[in-house]
């Protein structure tokens, strides 16, 4: 028993230290790494960190695994079949390790503004599967397993995987047709013809989320999405114009109403957000109408739901200087005129009775 105890003992001793010198780097060196690279906005660095978070203590494992093994001297057979194990724990944990820095470097590329990917999880997503894929061909290959019968075996089993899957694909290259396309982004403002709209939220491999103003999520399918047709706020740009439609009496003098209105609109502008280079608002008297002269008036916002701000604030502002410049907005109204006597009509119970004719007018 004591012998067994003490041969078991040091392999037993070296796993733990392994273990414990891997949780110390794991804790010490690559914690202090990644609050050091995201304090400097060292991306690369951080990502890295973040991707050998957990995965420095199995590695440590299994490298002090591997000096276990070795010092027990144990049967060929057994020995070749513990260090194949500890050989595909370690190819797991660096596919692992692989695929966060991948997947991590790919979200950190395609969040950048000047990128030429626009950010999506579905480029997230393929990275990762890629990297995974690769990882279990070498552990396969490491098991001595040929991987030529299963490649073959995937190619024609992958037909009807595809004929079984077509939705789903379907939805995965429209996804990656609307990405390439960059007719949205995630980040961007849309409304969809079916009336929907907000913000773009994410674009998966299967649908895209559409987070509205109310905060709520559309998940619309990427097929349906690709064939919609979509109003994008943010292209070719952000800002946008807003039109105002007012009325004012027919008795107003019009170039008072012009000046004061565009005053009033510059003001606005100016007070609720910064000024927009080469525009100011202007105003376009367009029709007349049944109870008033009727125009538009065009104001300018950086972003589509700026507008709802400066609408309030335009016709509070607006309201007050027509009160103190005596310009009347008017309501509808009808004056009803009485004719004359109208045709009489007969009583069944006594005399005819002669009814008014009546006239509308504006």
């Amino acid at each position: 028993m004591d012998v067994i105890l003490a041969r078991f003992t040091v392999p037993a001793l070296i796993v733990a230290i392994s273990a414990v010198v891997g949780f110390l780097i794991d804790r010490v060196v690559v914690t202090r790494i990644r609050k050091t690279s995201a304090k400097r906005g060292w991306v690369g660095g951080e990502v890295t960190a973040r991707s050998l978070e957990g995965i420095v203590v199995v590695l440590a494992v299994l490298a002090g695994a591997g000096g276990a093994l070795a010092w027990l001297e144990l049967s060929p057979r057994a020995d070749r079949i513990g260090n194949l194990v500890l050989l595909v724990a370690a190819i797991a944990a660096v596919t692992v390790v692989a695929a966060r820095l991948a997947s991590g470097l790919t979200r950190a590329y395609t969040s950048r503004e000047d990128t030429v990917v626009p950010q999506s999880t579905i480029f997230v997503n393929i990275v990762r599967l890629a990297v995974v894929a690769i990882g279990v061909l070498i552990a396969l290959n490491a098991m001595g397993i040929s991987i030529t019968p299963l490649l073959t075996a995937l190619g024609v089993g992958g037909l009807a995987v595809a004929l079984a899957l077509q939705d789903t694909l379907s939805n995965l290259f429209s996804g990656l047709q609307l990405i390439g396309s960059r007719q949205i982004e995630v980040g961007q403002y849309i409304q969809l013809d079916s009336g929907e709209e907000g913000y773009v939220e994410d674009l998966t491999w299967r649908y895209t989320a559409i987070r509205q103003l109310t905060n709520n999520l559309v998940i619309v399918p990427n097929s349906t999405l690709a064939a919609a047709r979509i109003i994008n706020y943010h292209q070719p740009v952000h800002e946008m114009s807003v039109r105002v439609e007012l009325g004012v009496a027919y008795g107003s003098d019009l170039d008072l109403v012009e000046r004061v209105t565009i005053e009033t609109a510059t003001e606005v502008m100016g007070r609720i957000q910064e000024p927009i280079a080469d525009f100011e608002p202007f105003v376009r008297f367009h029709t007349f109408g049944d109870s008033a002269i009727e125009f538009s008036v065009i104001l300018r916002v950086r972003e589509y739901v700026d507008q709802y701000v400066l609408k309030h604030e335009f016709i509070k502002a607006l309201k007050a200087r027509y009160d103190a410049e005596g310009i009347e907005i008017p309501f509808p109204q009808r004056t009803v005129s009485f004719l004359g006597p109208g045709p009489e009509t007969p009583d069944s119970d006594g005399p005819a009775h002669t009814m008014p004719s009546l006239a509308e007018e504006d």
